[in-house]
């Protein structure tokens, strides 16, 4: 059977002071009245039924999540004590499908990206199942729009083949997020995705790569999946889950997988990461400020207001980052968003956990 895997952990530091450790960005409200998490849920359907959703997130954020999307049962959430990466998490997440049914092909995505076209998003999702079923490893790549120093690449190969539409390339490397002038260079010569994120795979499959290329955390994941579905599970992911080392899966897996391939898609896609990001989904006025919440702006070009509860008034604001909670301010320039993420660095070095 197939299975989507929505990946929803992660406080999100860089949308701090929105995003915090007891309240994740995908369950947050940014650009719609739904939650990223509910969107990412919904788009979903009908290609999955809420019993083939699996939800990956931390311990302390599934009663939020799961009061989000009720209709997703309470056995598909997999709950980590503690972030270890993403690694981790998706070998988890393969060994309790393994159980539930060895034969599993998942889909593993995301819930904090916005995807403008669900129907071509569904298309090539289902054509990567396909795909994965040939026992290869498919990753979605996004046709890059512009130089992003934003994203991880991917470069395209041959083609494979088609499947219900969507070209079939070989993947020959990851690339890490690049300067500006390797950026362009990249999108130019046309051999280039963005990385999304987003992987395909057997749940057989995957075991494999983790036996091979990381088989020290294989075999911690192995000594888990022995105790799921029996009392001793809990104590067992509790006691091992810390020994874990952090690590991506594009790192772990993907740089030295065998048989990968890369649909390359366009669907109108962000990864809403950052205060920026997010401005650029919202509406703007004719001098390109962006107002959420109340606020009056005089003279005020380029700049976003995210506000809270009380007015917030600007005058001759350029290109700023304004955003208002109830116990916290952030003031910032758009230049600078990427810094933004500093801040719950030192607030937790300074005891003041009260604000991450």
């Amino acid at each position: 059977m197939n299975y989507a895997v929505i990946m929803a952990g992660g406080a999100g530091t860089r949308l701090w002071p929105i995003s915090r450790e007891r309240l994740p960005k995908p369950a947050l409200r940014l650009y719609s009245e739904k939650s990223m998490f509910q969107i990412a849920v919904e788009r979903l359907f009908p290609l999955f039924t809420p019993q083939q959703i699996i939800v990956v997130a931390g311990s302390a954020h599934s009663t939020v999540l799961a009061e989000q999307v009720p209709e997703i049962p309470k056995e598909n959430f997999i709950l980590e004590p503690e972030g270890r990466g993403t690694a981790s998490a998706i070998a988890l997440t393969a060994v309790h499908l393994a159980e539930r049914d060895p034969e599993a092909v998942m889909a593993v995505l995301t819930a904090d990206h916005f995807i403008g076209n669900e129907v071509v998003f569904r298309g090539a999702v289902a054509a990567a199942l396909t795909t994965a079923k040939s026992d290869y490893m498919v990753t979605l790549g996004i046709f890059p729009e512009f130089p992003s120093t934003e994203y991880g690449y991917i470069q395209q190969g041959n083609l494979i083949g088609e499947t219900d539409g969507f070209r079939v390339l070989e993947a020959l490397r990851f690339v890490e997020k690049p300067d500006q002038e390797r950026a362009a260079e990249m999108v130019q010569s046309g051999n280039y995705a963005w990385n999304s994120g987003m992987f395909i795979w057997k749940v057989s499959v995957i075991l494999e790569e983790f036996a091979r290329q990381m088989p020290e955390l294989f075999d911690q994941i192995t000594a888990i999946r022995r105790t799921i579905n029996t009392p001793a599970y809990a104590h067992t992911l509790s006691e091992i889950w810390p020994k874990i080392r952090k690590q991506t899966i594009d790192y772990g897996i993907m740089e030295g997988a065998r048989r990968v391939v890369v649909l390359p898609v366009t669907m109108q896609w962000t990864d809403v990461g950052n205060w920026n990001s997010l401005k650029a989904l919202l509406p703007e006025d004719a001098s390109g400020n962006t107002v959420r919440g109340d606020a009056l702006l005089m003279d005020c070009s380029g700049t976003l207001v995210f506000g809270s509860n009380k007015l917030i008034a600007g005058v001759g604001l350029q290109d700023l980052i304004v955003v208002d909670t109830a116990d916290a301010l952030l003031i910032c320039r758009s230049d600078r968003v990427q810094d933004v993420r500093k801040i719950a660095v030192r607030l937790k070095a300074s005891g003041r956990l009260d604000l991450i």
